[in-house]
């Protein structure tokens, strides 16, 4: 418990699971929180003689870290380590963590920040090898470089994926992103993801160097994308136009990325959380950077009593294949300038304390949960050098307000501006596409586009008198502004055409049932429909109106590819997540067509053509 309050003390924990029961006993976790062990009379009895071995294990073991250091012969020259205050150091070394956390002690991921292009240039000029390359360097540690192997599905290739802050790219930054992919032909393409990000495919290790080199020169990184990292920042992609906002997020988005990241130069001090941290900051009560899936989710407010703009703070939310879960309220209110030093001593305070065992309870909200959330408040203000922050700023709202579409054409803020929102279906791009958006974002808008969480761009500032001749570009014959009802609310993952978790195809299948649909049915409004190739959910499946998650079917008594059904997501200031319809259904045109027609019509209110 001195621990947690930041007192220097000995720590003979092995895991989080002895750390959590003595915090119990000692009545620090509101009592909401199940003990693992019976409770009686005030009394905690351990809940297994296993957790008492483990307890009287790591009370037994009073080798110093310096000790453990030397006996493990860690190298903490690169070690994941190093970084980390002794205290953790000494609850990682003794324990059973999880098979990443060894990784990460023999070898932190940042060492990949240099030498993933000492060894691009190594194996151009023969002196490496493929085959002469450390494994867990290829397949885990590049991913803190953003360089992720697609060993399954394209061997010798990587996805490489950056960090734009909240979606922001100017012509310069597109033209470079379509140089980078262009001569890897079939397999050089890119997909926007659901963190309003980037992601390159086809990327050869040998020449990894010169893509990177090509992304700083125009102000982008890929450093800390992946693994263990906090991940892209989402904010509004209307952020600086929109009519309805609190107070424009780019600048906060664009300041706490570079404060975090060391300007994409990468930061060895908060790369080596226990898992990764998902971060949103909302302007509007659309919610569009999804603070309810987030594991922190910032909400603009107007306080009621100072009528100041600020934060509360939601906390916890993602999905995984054990877990999904909302984001729960953390109780407190934070000012824009408190909002680097929050999120910092925040990614500290888990960094410290989190899971480093089981990989899959190692997300935050298993921290809050174990620690109470006004506790959890406290550890991050301390860390902050506060006693402690103020509570939520509880606002109420007299109107329901609906989310916006912010596909097609709208007035912005701005006399005689306005935006322009067209569909990438299902996120997928290509050099071209690079090129002719950066070209119509220098001609009709101001040189910058903007990616949303939805896969899709906005074109910025264009004059009202442009917005015909803009209509007619050839671009936006393939990126429609005003698509169907279907389409507009497409939302893919990668799926197996390149990711080994996928149990599905995602994009191309998507991308043809939607086009059926459309020209069978007329739908009435927005239907979103989110594909993801497995459990976990990269393609958000329980957001969507209809979620659809690739599952193992069987169709004429034979295993072949399907998915699982999600109905009821429900997104912005009231959201929701979608519940299982039905399982297992084949993923063949024949099977799943029908089936969602049959959906569209019994609940969406289509009708026949």
């Amino acid at each position: 418990i001195a621990w947690l309050a930041s007192e220097p003390a000995p720590i003979h924990s092995t895991s989080l699971e002895y750390m959590y029961s003595t915090m119990i006993t000692t009545r620090t976790i509101p009592r909401t929180i199940p003990p693992r062990g019976r409770v009686s009379g005030g009394r905690h009895t351990p809940p297994s003689s296993r957790h008492a071995r483990l307890c009287q294990a790591a009370a037994e073991d009073t080798k110093t870290v310096a000790e453990l250091i030397e006996e493990q012969g860690i190298d903490m020259s690169i070690s994941g380590l190093r970084h980390l205050p002794e205290e953790t150091q000494h609850r990682i070394l003794t324990g059973k963590v999880n098979p990443f956390e060894k990784k990460k002690v023999k070898k932190g991921g940042d060492a990949m920040w240099t030498e993933v292009e000492e060894l691009a240039v190594l194996l151009r000029s023969g002196d490496v090898k493929w085959e002469d390359l450390d494994l867990d360097d290829v397949d885990v540690r590049m991913k803190w470089s953003g360089l992720f192997h697609r060993g399954k599905r394209t061997p010798g290739k990587f996805m490489q994926r950056l960090k734009v802050s909240q979606g922001v790219l100017s012509s310069e930054q597109l033209r470079a992103l379509g140089s980078i992919i262009a001569p890897y032909g079939a397999d050089g393409c890119a997909d926007i993801t659901t963190r309003a990000n980037i992601q390159l495919r086809g990327i050869e290790l040998d020449k990894a160097d010169k893509s990177m080199e090509a992304l700083r020169a125009v102000g982008l990184s890929s450093l800390m994308s992946g693994m263990d990292n906090i991940r892209n920042i989402t904010g509004s992609p209307i952020a600086g136009i929109d009519p309805e906002e609190l107070i424009d997020s780019r600048p906060l988005c664009q300041s706490l990325q570079d404060h975090i990241t060391n300007y994409g130069k990468g930061n060895a001090e908060l790369t080596n959380l226990p898992r990764k941290i998902n971060v949103g900051i909302s302007t509007s009560r659309d919610d569009f950077a999804h603070c309810h899936i987030n594991d922190v989710g910032l909400k603009a407010v107007l306080h009621p009593d100072t009528g100041e703009v600020g934060f509360n703070v939601e906390l916890g939310g993602y999905f995984s294949i054990k877990r999904n879960t909302m984001s729960i309220p953390g109780d407190t209110f934070i000012r824009p300038d408190q909002i680097n030093d929050y999120v910092r001593s925040l990614m500290e305070v888990f960094r410290d304390l989190g899971e480093r065992n089981d990989r899959q309870k190692a997300r935050l909200m298993w921290l809050v949960e174990a620690v109470g959330v006004k506790e959890f408040r406290k550890l991050v203000a301390q860390r902050m050098g506060l006693d402690d922050l103020p509570g939520e700023a509880h606002v109420s709202y007299p109107d329901v307000f609906a989310r916006r579409d912010i596909l097609g054409i709208h007035r912005q803020k701005q006399e005689g501006k306005y935006w322009v929102g067209a569909c990438i279906p299902a996120g997928r791009m290509f050099a071209k596409d690079f090129d002719d958006l950066a070209a119509v974002a220098d001609k009709y808008g101001d040189g910058s586009v903007r990616v949303t969480v939805e896969q899709n761009v906005v074109i910025p500032n264009v004059d009202e008198a442009d917005l015909d001749a803009l209509q007619k570009e050839e671009i936006f014959q393939r990126f429609e502004i005003f698509p169907g009802n279907i389409m507009a609310g497409l939302v893919s993952c990668t799926g197996s055409q390149f990711c080994g978790f996928a149990l599905v195809e995602t994009k191309n299948k998507a991308m043809e049932i939607t086009r059926k649909l459309e020209e069978q049915l007329e739908i009435p409004s927005l239907v979103r429909m989110h594909w993801t190739g497995c459990p976990n959910s990269c393609g958000q499946a329980q957001v969507g109106d209809i979620g659809l998650m690739g599952a193992p079917a069987k169709k004429d008594g034979k295993g072949v590819e399907g998915v699982r059904i999600f109905l009821g997501g429900a997104i912005g200031e009231n959201p929701a997540l979608a519940t299982e319809f039905e399982k297992a259904v084949p993923a063949t045109e024949e099977d799943l067509l029908p089936a969602l027609r049959k959906l569209l019509i019994e609940r969406f209110g289509a009708v026949e053509k």
